[in-house]
């Protein structure tokens, strides 16, 4: 059956716009689902899913690794378009990469199965960074193959509901997904996803014959790519672009340091108990109120006063992304502090960073493809989303460089590997080279590997940070459990066996630490000593609701952590409040708290700023099929 290869001349919605609506839906769903767990799972799942003898991954490393791959999802986007627009055409790409992104899923799901479960993670998330970044920009573009000049009015409407149709999957899987998480485990949250990809391929197969089929420009699209006109066009988006990067770059950690900044706040809120990972789905809701109210009502009550260009709104938006890092940033100080503020405090910084998404990304993504010349759509739209490489690369490198080496993790990985097999597998006490660099001497350290394979690492001079802790505990119990200000003299902790005074500092309500400079006498390096004091608090009384019905007595972890015998960090006690003391060496960041949330904030601001003169210079011209 031969398939049209023009858009249908029609002042009407054209026939393959629910297929592609569908289709996108479910897509998002999968996509979604998996990286609203992601960071969540690499710092508190992924040790476990091999057995015992593993360590949590760190914070900074999750939110390193998880903007890696958000990065390279929309790197592969020129893959996609290369393919589409020179070879296959967008419907080919489309339906092969979804197969590609099908496996990644599978991957993810059978992790834990056998072999080495983050060679699972790493396969399952490379698929899907081929499949999914390389189907984004043939099928934004494909919806606007499928309009002609008749019906070009109708084109904004229809990205408004493409866009309706990306949240409302991702609303939905961003609820269902670290539910499942949390209490039926890795395999079924990344395996519901999986099945609705599936699903979304087939959707887009079955609606083969309402779609306009461009055929790849072949050498028109190197012709057109070398003309003045492609050249002018990318000379003008190309910068253009480097502006999204940095809305992204903060956009994006919505998925990261804000789910770990939920994780310590009261997440107890309108009566319900929200996951850490399921604020994220206060997102897409929004999304859903905010198109039509913005196009119905906001932009057309602005453009009664001046004209609300689609830069205008760009630039409007990337202001209101300052704004929402200055909420986060000023909750964040707040625990800082070692108060407990309500979740609501980032539910309002979602509403404020939601809306700046509606005027940015949106307008971006409409504003992108009329942009481009004909045979230069997918490219463009690959450019775009490459924006979108930039920006989580650069929060990736970030959060890469603020990370501080451990000493004692380096000798000890080198003391391990040098063991027999049989011996790593048994308790084992391993001393390691302190500063000094001789066995032997008072900065040694201690690695202490228990029956459950777990490390226990004892620093040189522990017993000074261990005198400073109890202090402090009795301090905590006179309060009730409130932490004492974090303001008191610099040595009144002590001091260390070098001299240096032991500094005292709330990382939450729960959690403080207390840290010196070490053998080297210099902050934020590997020799950096100290230790970190959780509160375990005895558990309030058990809430009952509709849900317990469909899930089991214990979570996921709870039974995991059982069945391999490792007992995790945040375990409660049955009664009355206790603490638990982790030495450290080195394994820090340099750059913590509110003070993260102010770096990214001031790089908005100083953007925005620059983003001004630049749209006022820039001369827009529009392209259709």
């Amino acid at each position: 059956m031969s398939r049209r290869t023009t858009a249908i001349d029609t002042e009407h919605m054209p026939p393959g716009i629910p297929w592609i609506i569908g289709n996108e839906a479910a897509e998002r769903f999968s996509f979604y689902g998996m990286r609203t767990i992601l960071v969540v799972f690499m710092a508190k799942y992924l040790y476990l899913m091999d057995g015992p003898g593993g360590t949590p991954m760190a914070e900074a490393e999750a939110v390193e690794h998880f903007h890696a791959f958000a990065a390279w999802v929309y790197f592969t986007p020129l893959i996609g378009a290369l393919l589409s627009d020179i070879f296959l055409g967008k419907y080919r790409t489309i339906l092969l990469l979804s197969l590609v992104y099908c496996g990644g899923h599978a991957a993810l799901a059978l992790m834990g199965t056998r072999g080495h479960s983050p060679y699972w993670l790493f396969a399952g998330l490379l698929l899907i960074c081929i499949g999914s970044g390389g189907i984004k920009p043939c099928v934004s573009s494909n919806v606007g193959d499928q309009f002609g000049p008749a019906n070009r009015h109708l084109l904004t409407r229809v990205y408004n509901w493409f866009y309706f149709s990306i949240n409302l999957g991702s609303f939905f899987s961003t609820l269902l997904t670290p539910w499942l998480l949390d209490w039926y485990g890795p395999h079924w949250a990344f395996g519901v996803p999986g099945v609705l990809m599936g699903l979304a391929t087939l959707l887009f197969w079955m609606g083969r014959h309402k779609f306009a089929h461009i055929p790849p420009g072949g050498s028109k699209f190197f012709r057109e790519l070398g003309s003045r006109e492609g050249l002018v066009a990318l000379a003008k988006l190309i910068p253009l672009f480097l502006f999204f990067a940095v809305f992204w770059s903060l956009y994006d950690q919505t998925g990261s340091s804000w789910v770990f900044q939920a994780g310590q706040m009261n997440c107890k809120f309108l009566g319900i108990t929200w996951l850490e990972s399921q604020i994220q789905a206060i997102n897409p809701i929004l999304i859903l109120v905010f198109i039509p109210l913005f196009t119905l009502f906001v932009y057309p009550c602005i453009n009664r006063f001046f004209p609300l260009t689609p830069l205008r709104k760009i630039g409007t938006g990337m202001f209101l992304v300052t704004l929402s890092y200055a909420l986060t940033a000023l909750v964040q100080s707040w625990i800082d502090a070692g108060h407990c503020p309500s979740i609501g405090w980032q539910l309002l910084a979602f509403v404020i960073i939601t809306a700046a998404e509606i005027m940015v990304s949106i307008v971006g993504l409409e504003f992108a493809y009329t942009q481009a010349p004909r045979n230069m759509k997918s490219m463009i739209m690959s450019i775009f989303l490459l924006s979108t490489f930039i920006g989580n690369m650069f929060t990736s490198t970030t959060n890469r460089l603020i990370q501080i080496p451990s000493a004692s993790a380096k000798q000890a990985a080198a003391a391990m590997a040098a063991l027999p097999a049989v011996s790593r597998q048994t308790p084992h006490t391993l001393t390691l080279a302190g500063y000094d660099g001789s066995p032997g001497t008072a900065d040694d350290f201690i690695l202490t590997h228990k029956a459950d394979a777990s490390p226990d690492l004892t620093i040189p001079g522990q017993p000074a940070f261990a005198a400073a802790a109890a202090r402090l505990e009795a301090k905590i119990l006179e309060l009730d459990g409130k932490l004492p200000p974090g303001d008191g003299p610099s040595d009144a902790f002590g001091t260390d066996l070098w001299g240096n005074p032991i500094r005292y500092e709330i990382l939450n309500a729960d959690r403080f630490r207390l840290i010196s400079d070490g053998p080297d006498k210099t902050p934020n390096t590997q020799w950096d000593l100290g230790l970190i004091v959780d509160l375990k608090r005895p558990p309030a009384a058990p809430e009952t609701s509709w849900l317990d019905r469909f899930h089991p007595a214990a979570t996921w972890l709870e039974r995991r952590s059982n069945a391999l015998g490792v007992t995790l960090a945040a375990e409660a006690p049955a009664a009355g409040l206790t603490f638990t003391r982790r030495a450290f060496c080195g394994g820090q960041t340099r750059l913590h708290g509110a003070a993260y949330f102010r770096f990214f904030m001031w790089l908005m601001l100083a953007t925005a700023i620059i983003f001004v003169p630049f749209a006022m210079l820039y001369r827009p011209k529009a392209y259709l099929q």
